[in-house]
């Protein structure tokens, strides 16, 4: 604590010797080594009270930057979840589209297919030409059969 060695006390003692004398200075040695007892207790209480404020302090210090963490990994997550969701969206869309699209090519077939099936349509006899010096009698031609698309 302080600098004091035994020669300093040496000569400390002797002065109190000297001034006090043999009878009180007994006396005013307890008492000083009960006041320096006590200032020693004092001191390490204050001490032990700074030490304990200090890991309070980086106590807190630890937990704001803990906290700190958690924020910036909740924002990370957040974050991550948004453009994964946008993704979904996207890959939804974009699969609405392609279904759309399969569909209007399967519509497509679906009309190719029953063209190639149906029968086709007769092609119109012409009338014959009157004959000169022949009667020439007005025959409709023969009617078209209706085209059924029902083949199974």
């Amino acid at each position: 604590m302080f600098d004091i060695g035994f020669s300093e006390f040496f000569i400390i003692g002797i002065v109190a010797l000297i001034v006090l004398g043999p009878e009180r200075l007994p006396r005013v040695a307890r008492t000083a080594g009960h006041l320096l007892g006590r200032l020693q207790r004092y001191v390490s209480d204050v001490k032990a009270d700074i030490s304990k404020e200090m890991q309070l302090e980086e106590l807190r210090k630890l937990q704001s930057q803990v906290e700190q963490q958690v924020r910036e990994v909740e924002r990370q997550a957040n974050e991550a979840t948004g453009s994964v969701a946008k993704e979904v969206d996207g890959l939804s869309d974009q699969m609405r589209a392609a279904m759309a699209e399969q569909e209007k090519y399967a519509a497509i077939e679906q009309a190719e297919t029953a063209a190639q099936n149906a029968e086709p349509a007769p092609a119109a006899v012409p009338a014959p030409e009157p004959v000169s010096g022949q009667l020439s009698l007005d025959i409709p031609p023969p009617e078209a059969k209706p085209v059924s698309s029902d083949k199974t």
